[in-house]
């Protein structure tokens, strides 16, 4: 979210006045689904003498070679329905009964698969694309599994990963799949309001999203400049195939990134017909398409919602609402059967305004207004060149526009004017190449060429300490390419063992600052059902353009760099539930810091502050460091239950230029979190979230000095010595589906923060009332919502 808009919204006068929006939205929701209900369960009971089935299609192919496999044996677990592959790895399932399934794949010399979450529609067709991995050589000790895991769950405890049905079910992150790895051990809980993810120790400018090969900035609406985060989920759900989520030690082809990488992939069209989907819900409405293209050869799907939370608030003249809209898009072509093309659009359009009166009213310091949007279109090309060998190469353009003007309301005074426009065009190519089975490579490349404009004026303002900041105003253009190769080799020297060794290189025209990026990682099976499993490398990340444009002497500081080292072990304790416990170690280094502020460390202020503030000068000298031991049982969704309980002790810690280490803003200390959920039938289903956190650190005001110039001023004496309360909150979730001939309807109700929780957001001073205020995280909040699937 644009900067001043965090410092916008800052009483609980105007929480209070959107809450009660809320509540219109609510019932207005509830109303319509009633007779949405109503209705449904009048033509479902009109047929329920009829037997409701559907088809399962897709194509079976070898995971590291993309090559399509003939004759594996496709079966439903707890029938006996099932089929064979064909020689172009495609394989039909008929007359499936509707509700959710679990399908295996099996093939001799291949890992045995389990795919949960296959939702089968009436009189629809449900596509279902697997990749097999090959499998080692039989040992003593070593059996064959269910296959519930992914390969890249099982190699490291770092990474997990998310079916699109886990990621729409989830309670308490309406669709968000950054709220969704939320839950992880790995990321701290910092604030409900917005879902920016910090990974061991890291800041929400060190995390990377891709999306079908292509890199992309920031996966949200409002998006935080210069972050990854933001407060609202920009991508369709009902578009994600996919989500892998490495905490750590990620391979060498992924760069520029300290902390983590999130790999995303959006499913095809429906290649057989015309499909459409109508969604309702508390924020907002949108629809889906999708059908075939050219013969059957390929596909396309298209997406459209909007927020309609500013169309009920304005008619109840309550608080002040977000209004933003996206738009995406994929189209599949197979060009030969070895030659696929892609193309992927998404667009996010953002908009809100805080009218003096509306501030005066809610007791907001600010008023203004910001538009926004931000894009992403490409194109990726796979070409399947050997039985043994593919790429994919794609050619994007991703853009972020920032636009907004905001005053002080007390005295109308501009506080800041920017129109901020980041551009990027790239491209990345990725080579996957298996010599034998003890054998495989991954090698590639990538060109970025960075076209944007920093048009921006900060007026004078008070710092966080009570120093007084000096007027900035930046007006510059950068345009610079940047550029990069990696390999990434995998040796399998016995079945047991799995070791990947890698290596990048990158280089950035602008500050002429090259690296070379050596990792490791590797696997042991020591038993049955169990392994271990290390990674150790090195991180680099370029500084964010918006921090280095402020001054001409920031473009040569030194990149951060970070050094992983990760230890654990996991246990099968059934084919379904796994264990993992893993420790780790981040060393950060060249991080910049603030010779006025000494006692602070520059990278946390985009946690506390949502931006960077003006500087004058900074070294690049600043250290911090990560630490801690995580647990996670997961089970995959059979016989009904499925469930994820995670937990963590960790340590977060920087040192300031006085030499003195201090705890970071997100050191949470303990996390504990534990979802899951019961299917009793094919109708129902219900779930929870409970999370548990201990209170990060944060400065507490000094009063005299806030009440002397009526502003809020930290003590700089007690930099992160006092700690908010612990927070704690429970998410509940119902869903209904109801089955007709060629329809599909879910209606579902989910209850956000259930016992009401009052967990605290920030201490601030109130310059309406003069006095020392607190700001609370979300409230408790009912959320309805509806998709019709036709």
């Amino acid at each position: 979210m644009p900067n001043t808009i965090q410092r916008g919204a800052q009483t609980n006068r105007g929480r209070c006045g959107r809450a009660a929006g809320f509540s219109g939205v609510f019932l207005f929701t509830l109303l319509l689904a009633w007779l949405i209900v109503h209705t449904a369960e009048a033509g479902s009971n009109s047929a329920s003498g009829n037997q409701r089935a559907g088809t399962i299609k897709g194509t079976v192919v070898d995971e590291e070679t993309q090559a399509p496999l003939a004759w594996v044996t496709v079966s439903l677990a707890g029938t006996d329905q099932g089929a064979m592959s064909q020689e172009d790895g495609t394989f039909e399932i008929k007359a499936v009964a509707v509700g959710g399934h679990v399908v295996r794949f099996s093939h001799l010399g291949y890992e045995t698969i389990s795919k949960t979450d296959v939702i089968v529609r009436s009189d629809r067709v449900s596509f279902l694309d697997v990749g097999m991995r090959v499998s080692p050589i039989k040992v003593e000790g070593i059996v064959t599994k269910a296959g519930y895991f992914t390969d890249t769950e099982e190699q490291s405890g770092s990474a997990i990963s998310f079916s699109s049905e886990e990621v729409r079910r989830s309670p308490g992150t309406a669709g968000d799949v950054s709220r969704i790895v939320s839950g992880l051990p790995s990321i701290a809980k910092v604030n409900d309001q917005l879902n920016s993810l910090i990974v061991r120790g890291g800041t929400p400018t060190e995390n990377g999203f891709y999306l079908d090969n292509i890199e992309i900035p920031n996966i949200n609406h409002y998006p935080i400049e210069g972050t990854s985060g933001g407060p609202i989920g920009l991508l369709n759900v009902d578009f994600i195939k996919d989500v892998d989520f490495s905490a750590g030690g990620f391979s060498a082809i992924y760069g520029d990134r300290l902390s983590s990488i999130m790999d995303l992939t959006f499913r095809e069209g429906n290649r057989e017909e015309f499909d459409a989907q109508i969604e309702l819900h508390f924020a907002g409405a949108g629809g889906t398409v999708e059908g075939p293209l050219g013969g059957k050869r390929g596909s396309w799907m298209f997406a459209a919602r909007r927020s309609y939370l500013d169309l009920l608030v304005d008619a109840i003249s309550v608080g002040v609402a977000p209004k933003y809209s996206d738009y995406q898009g994929k189209s599949v072509y197979d060009i030969t059967p070895s030659n696929r093309l892609s193309l992927l659009g998404v667009l996010g359009v953002d908009f809100i305004e805080f009218s003096k009166k509306d501030s005066e009213d809610d007791g907001n310091i600010v008023y203004g207004k910001h538009t926004g949007h931000e894009y992403s279109v490409g194109a990726n090309w796979r070409w399947l060149w050997s039985e043994s060998g593919y790429s994919n190469t794609s050619i994007s353009a991703l853009g972020t526009k920032y636009d907004g003007k905001f005053y002080e309301t007390k005295s109308d005074a501009q506080l800041t004017d920017v129109q901020n426009i980041e551009r990027i065009v790239q491209l990345r190519n990725v080579n996957t190449y298996r010599f034998n089975q003890s054998n495989s490579i991954q090698a590639g490349v990538e060109g970025k060429l960075f076209l944007s404009e920093y048009d921006y004026d900060v007026a004078e303002y008070t710092n966080s300490i009570g120093d007084s900041t000096p007027s900035l105003s930046v007006n510059e253009k950068m345009d610079s390419p940047k550029m990069a190769a990696f390999i990434s080799y995998t040796w399998k020297p016995v079945s047991r063992l799995s070791a990947t060794f890698g290596t990048r290189y990158d280089y950035f025209e602008y500050n002429k600052h090259s690296h070379v990026s050596p990792r490791f990682s590797f696997s042991y099976s020591v038993l049955e059902g169990t392994s271990i499993h290390g990674a150790t490398g090195i991180y680099y990340q370029n500084l964010p353009l918006g921090l280095i444009s402020q001054r001409s002497s920031f473009r040569y500081m030194k990149d951060p760099r970070s050094f992983h080292y990760v230890l654990g072990a996991s246990h099968l304790l059934s084919e379904n539930t796994k264990i993992t416990v893993e420790g780790y170690y981040k060393d950060y280094r060249d991080f910049p810091m603030d010779p006025s502020q000494p006692k602070m460390f520059v990278a946390d202020e985009l946690v506390y502050r949502g931006f960077f503030g003006v500087k004058e000068g900074l070294t690049d000298n600043g250290k911090a460091r990560s630490y801690g031991v995580e647990a996670t049982v997961q089970k995959k969704l059979v016989e009904g239950i499925y469930g994820l309980v995670c937990a963590s002790v960790s340590k977060s810690e920087y040192e300031g230029l006085d030499g003195k280490w201090r705890d970071r803003v997100f050191d949470n200390g303990i996390l504990f979190s534990a979802e899951g959920g019961y299917k009793p039938n094919n109708k129902w289903e219900f779930s929870l979230r409970w999370v548990y956190a201990g209170g990060p650190p944060y400065t507490p005001l000094d009063l005299e000095a806030s009440e002397a110039i009526n502003r809020s001023v930290s003590d700089g004496n007690r930099i992160n010595e006092e700690r908010f309360p612990d927070y704690h909150s429970l998410n509940l979730r119902a869903d209904r589906r109801f089955y007709f001939s060629g329809s599909n309807l879910i209606v579902y109700m989910s209850i956000w923060n259930a016992y009401n929780r009052q967990n605290v957001s920030s201490y601030y001073w109130n310059e309406i009332e003069k006095k020392q205020d607190v700001v609370y995280q979300w409230s408790m909040l009912p959320v309805l919502g509806m998709e019709f699937e036709f």
